[in-house]
């Protein structure tokens, strides 16, 4: 295995019977255990009795847990020497500013030894919208949704955690993420549907980040990366929405989406989707290389989308 896609092809022996726990062990998750070295014990927190021998046969012990009952997460102190959290906050949370389920893990977390490092997979939108400028990870945040509100509460409560306890904290900010073979990982199902993209004088720039190279990323963050510190997660994409539409279909040999007015796609359009059309930034990604020394397998979504 080439050594940047090993975090710990170089540790002393001491170093190498480390123990992970993933919690938000969905699809990014398993392949951040996938790709960790087989050395290295392998803990996935699940709330679903039925994953326990699908992880099993992966090779990921399961641990039965919920994030919203925190009497079901004791087992968990101590019994990590390294942390991967990605599990999003509750959607239905009355508080629509808070995330109760980090706070959960951050108080198991505290009881016993604390684990060596600790990766959260934050949002992108965090930022809100940029006006389409390059975005670094010394903006301020600017939430305008109560899901990216939540990431906002988490991110502030981990570093709180990070600097109260000494333990590395190291933050992902993550935008579109896709892979032919992740549920609805591309635009495929989008473009069969016809579904309407923006005209180019009202279209966003939009970020994305390839599964696996997020999975890397996690890795390279959960060993390399700089305590209590930010990292944009992204390729070096740098495409309006309605263009990465219009080259998937190119790439798929489908029609390209038809081309709408704001106001028209307001009307035509779900909530959720429209949210991610209000709001246009361009994320830098030079932490992600220099500093976690990632080398993307798929810069692009030219390599990512034409990879199946």
């Amino acid at each position: 295995m080439p050594s940047n896609l090993n975090p710990l092809g170089a540790l002393p022996s001491r170093f190498r019977r480390q123990r992970v726990l993933i919690v938000g062990c969905g699809d990014v998750g398993l392949r951040v255990a996938r790709q960790l070295p087989s050395r290295v014990r392998r803990l996935a927190l699940t709330s679903s009795a039925e994953r326990v021998p699908a992880l099993r046969a992966l090779g990921i012990t399961p641990l039965l847990g919920n994030l919203d009952e925190h009497a079901s997460l004791r087992r968990l102190a101590g019994l990590a020497t390294r942390v991967v959290h990605l599990a999003p906050p509750p959607g239905d949370n009355p508080d629509w500013r808070s995330d109760p389920r980090t706070l959960a893990l951050l108080r198991i977390l505290r009881l016993r030894r604390l684990p060596q490092s600790l990766v959260y997979g934050s949002t992108s939108g965090v930022y809100g919208d940029c006006g389409g400028a390059r975005v670094s990870e010394t903006r301020p945040v600017n939430p305008r949704t109560p899901r990216s509100q939540r990431r906002v509460h988490a991110e502030d409560h981990l570093r709180l955690f990070g600097r109260a306890t000494g333990t590395p904290v190291h933050i992902l900010r993550i935008p579109g993420i896709y892979a032919p073979d992740r549920e609805g990982g591309t635009p495929r199902a989008r473009l069969l549907k016809g579904t309407s993209v923006l005209r180019p004088e009202d279209d966003v720039y939009t970020s994305h980040i390839h599964a696996d190279d997020l999975a890397r990323a996690c890795l390279a963050a959960l060993w390399r990366g700089k305590p209590q510190r930010v990292t944009n997660a992204c390729d070096d994409t740098r495409l309006l929405m309605g263009d990465y539409f219009d080259l998937a279909a190119d790439l798929y040999r489908l029609p390209r989406p038809p081309r709408v007015a704001r106001d028209t796609a307001q009307q035509q359009l779900p909530l959720m989707l429209l949210s991610f059309m209000s709001e246009s930034r361009q994320l830098d990604n030079q932490r992600l290389k220099k500093e976690l020394k990632l080398v993307l397998r798929y810069p692009t979504v030219v390599q990512g989308l034409a990879n199946q």
